[in-house]
């Protein structure tokens, strides 16, 4: 398959995929390295095609969900970042990033894309390897969300709920 071809077959297949699919999927579908697929995406990223990179894979960025807002949020540790995620997922929303506000580098954005509890503990594990920590160590676990979701009632039953826990910074603070 030539590289053209491959890339509108990447394209078509983030087109129609409902779930992001991983660079190893896309690398052993069209027989490339993961570098090769790395590569492809710069390329489509550059024509204009709107690609998403997570940590659950590669997606289109496109109106799936309807409706969002973004939550400042404080909090420390592994359990404390497992009960945020799943207080969104269970309301029926997504944290789609992480923003933190780094001295030195300014305004640092993590892709997440959020939405089950299967996802939020892939992420804490994999924050728990020795080489790995959140963003949020940055600032002492202040953090920002962008929270979406089909309904605005879902937001609103997420942030009832990190506020609930704790976890929602009130404008008052």
């Amino acid at each position: 398959m030539q590289t053209c071809e491959r890339r509108k077959a990447i394209e078509q297949l983030l087109r129609t995929s409902k779930e992001p699919v991983t660079g190893n999927q896309l690398a052993a579908a069209f027989q490339v390295s993961r570098q090769v697929i790395v590569q492809d995406m710069a390329v489509l990223r550059a024509g204009g095609l709107e690609v998403e990179a997570s940590a659950q894979g590669y997606s289109l960025r496109g109106p799936r969900e309807r409706c969002a807002c973004v939550v400042a949020c404080r909090h420390t540790g592994e359990e404390a970042m497992r009960r945020e995620l799943y207080a969104v997922a269970d309301a029926g929303a997504c944290v789609a990033d992480i923003v933190v506000e780094h001295p030195v580098y300014g305004e640092i954005v993590g892709r997440l894309r959020i939405s089950t509890r299967q996802e939020a503990d892939r992420l804490v594990e994999s924050l728990s390897q020795p080489e790995a920590a959140p963003l949020s160590v940055v600032t002492g676990g202040l953090h920002l969300h962008t929270l979406t979701a089909e309904s605005q009632a879902a937001l609103e039953r997420a942030i009832t709920t990190l506020k609930d826990q704790g976890i929602l910074v009130e404008l008052t603070e």
